[in-house]
């Protein structure tokens, strides 16, 4: 009787231990045997569903040729309209992608910036400028390395050697390689031309489309820490150049526009009316402002919260080429004003976390974008889009089970964690995955009944799921929500991806941690705390980190003074602003969570904490359908 292959982690072992066992002293040289590891070749098993991407690009002449910058796997090209994509980049570069300028006198020429500016807390660096002369065939290396994060590249519209590249430099500590460089070469050689200080970088560059001598930038001190996000800094605002960037002048303090610290900025300059520029501005007083003459003079003309929540991650805004009054923006949702700005309708696209658009210039009803799903084309201005089947998924963690043929369980970025076949007769599909967990955590399946697999999410929800059954249970062992509280608030606390592990002596043992080691010996059923307290324990940052502001903004405009006290910090007001929401919204009919009587912190029997986990379904539902009826008065329900 032949040998039963191995499934895949077995063979991981197997060859663990062949390259751990003692060698003869002769071989010590050698770490491992490369000829085990030549004989292995990698096959794509999907799955199928695109992941994040916040670049693309497209061309005015070629209507069927697109480019999606990914942040995981470099960039990918389109020729038929966004129907099939293939990478270009493979051979030469991957990694995060934070800009892409195409040149619109020749489309064979495209300059790609890496590492995306959107900095989360788990953002990859990129590694300078790349350039393509031959529509993405080979690549040539420009440098700029040291930037590490790159928002915007832009190409002179007639002269493909001048390229602009907005750099916002190192995401966690500061560093000179930031502002922006410009090329008259074609990337032999950068300069400077930009530069606030060793903390600040460029969120958005834009040239105007009638003059690409006049340029205007945004500029966004920020930085990343372990505990916390600092966005926003004396070195923030918004500069304008009229002499293709040998010169500056600020235009931060110019009347109309916002006072105080300025955080991150999105711009757009009108191709049917250049001296129509808009800002999208993150500040106390933040929204959209429109400036008429270039801007001199500023309007302040919308504050919706939509638009802006979420700062660090969004705030981008486009202009329709044709029409003056249209223009774009991007956040959760995609949204359109077709009065200048005044008043933003949602367009629905495949994906929610919008990050960038590229309209053609020659056509509005032409465009691509950009989101946590991947890109997605529309040659009817947004009414349909394509569809986001290709495999440029993010995910956090991979690990494998003990069915024949083994299967293979990732969490996607923004999308839920699944499981799938390692081969299928056929080709593998996106049909074949089934979901086990959200989208952050880790995934594990048990030894001894591989059907049955216990998946994480942020903030330490577990789940464990039976495919055989599909029957889904929740098995948190921390029942509360850390939404909307500051950290030091939490008893236990758990990072985005905390880890989970089974016991390998006992598959109903299992692990997860957070500021403690839990452990449970029933799958889930009950949990005690295996550990001492695993950090330093320092309160301070964790309160600073966490305050919040209550998304009370057209609550407070709506039902006068008493209700825009509420637009405080959350911990000032916590009480008044629940019963601001509840009561506005009481009286529309929107079924509300009533109390359940447990106190803060106190845990649930898993029966009522799945009863109470089904009306938290109802009532995100409930308030989802107030929204989309009342587009004008949006407001976030907070649980009583």
């Amino acid at each position: 009787m032949s040998a039963r292959p191995l499934p895949f982690a077995a063979a991981v072992v197997a060859l663990t231990a062949v390259l751990s066992s003692p060698r003869p002293a002769s071989a010590q040289a050698t770490p491992y045997d490369s000829t085990v590891f030549a004989a292995l070749k990698w096959r794509e098993i999907g799955i199928f569903r695109g992941g994040r991407s916040v670049a693309v690009a497209g061309s005015a002449s070629r209507p069927n040729e697109y480019w999606m910058g990914t942040t995981g796997g470099g960039v990918f090209k389109t020729t038929d309209g966004g129907d099939t994509w293939l990478p270009v980049t493979d051979k030469y570069f991957g990694g995060t992608i934070g800009g892409i300028g195409v040149s619109e006198s020749n489309p064979d020429i495209v300059y790609v910036g890496t590492g995306e500016y959107a900095i989360r807390g788990n953002v990859s660096h990129g590694d300078g400028v790349w350039k393509t002369a031959d529509g993405g065939r080979t690549w040539t290396f420009l440098g700029l390395a040291e930037t590490q994060q790159i928002a915007r590249v832009r190409v002179h519209p007639t002269g493909p050697d001048t390229v602009y590249v907005g750099a916002f430099g190192h995401a966690f500590g500061p560093n000179p390689d930031r502002g922006v460089y410009k090329t008259t070469d074609g990337g032999k050689t950068w300069r400077n031309v930009l530069f606030r200080n060793d903390s600040t970088g460029v969120s958005d560059l834009v040239l105007d489309p009638g003059n690409p001598s006049v340029i205007y930038a945004a500029l966004w001190q920020a930085q990343r820490k372990p505990w916390q996000l600092v966005s926003g800094g004396p070195g923030g605002g918004i500069f304008k150049s009229t002499d293709g960037g040998e010169h500056w002048t600020e235009l931060t303090h110019n009347p109309g526009l916002p006072t105080g610290l300025l955080g991150n900025i999105g711009l757009a300059v009108s191709r049917a009316k250049p001296s129509r520029v808009w800002a999208l501005i993150e500040a106390e007083q933040g929204g959209v402002y429109r400036s008429d003459d270039g801007g001199a003079t500023w309007k302040y003309v919308n504050g919706d919260h939509k638009l802006r929540q979420r700062a660090w991650y969004y705030m981008k805004i486009f202009a329709d080429p044709k029409d003056s009054n249209t223009v774009w923006t991007v956040n959760t949702g995609l949204y359109r004003s077709t009065d200048g700005g005044v008043t933003f309708r949602h367009v629905p696209d495949p994906h929610g976390d919008n990050h960038d658009l590229w309209i053609a210039p020659n056509d509005p009803q032409r465009m691509i974008e950009a989101n946590d799903g991947g890109a997605n084309v529309s040659f009817n201005g947004g009414k349909t889009w394509t569809d986001q089947d290709f495999a440029t998924a993010q995910f956090y963690h991979v690990t494998t089970t003990n069915h024949f043929p083994y299967r293979v369980c990732g969490a996607q970025q923004d999308n839920s964690g699944v499981c799938g076949p390692s081969r299928w007769p056929g080709g593998i599909d996106r049909a074949q995955w089934y979901d086990v967990a959200g989208e952050s955590g880790y995934i594990q399946a048990r030894s001894d009944e591989p059907d049955v697999t216990y998946g994480g999410d942020n903030s330490g929800f577990l789940a464990r799921v039976d495919h055989k059954t599909g029957f889904w249970r929740m098995i948190s062992p921390w029942p509360d929500s850390p939404d909307g509280h500051p950290a030091g608030e939490g008893k236990y606390r758990f990072q985005w991806t905390a880890p989970l592990l089974i016991s390998p002596h006992d598959p109903h043992v299992f692990y997860h941690g957070g500021n403690v080691l839990f452990r449970s010996l029933n799958e889930g059923a009950s949990w005690t705390v295996a550990s001492p307290e695993l950090t330093r324990h320092d309160l301070r940052p964790r309160r600073v980190a966490a305050r919040e502001r209550a998304d009370l903004g057209g609550l407070g405009r709506r039902t006068g003074p008493r209700h825009a006290r509420c637009r405080q910090d959350v911990e000032g007001c916590d009480a008044a602003c629940s019963r601001a929401v509840h009561a506005h919204l009481h009286h529309r009919g929107v079924a509300l969570r009533p109390r359940h009587g447990v106190h803060r912190g106190e845990p649930l029997p898993a029966r009522r904490h799945g009863a109470l986990h089904l009306q938290d379904d109802r009532l995100r539902a409930h308030l989802e359908e107030d929204r989309q009826r009342h587009p004008r008065d949006r407001v976030r329900a907070r649980r009583p």
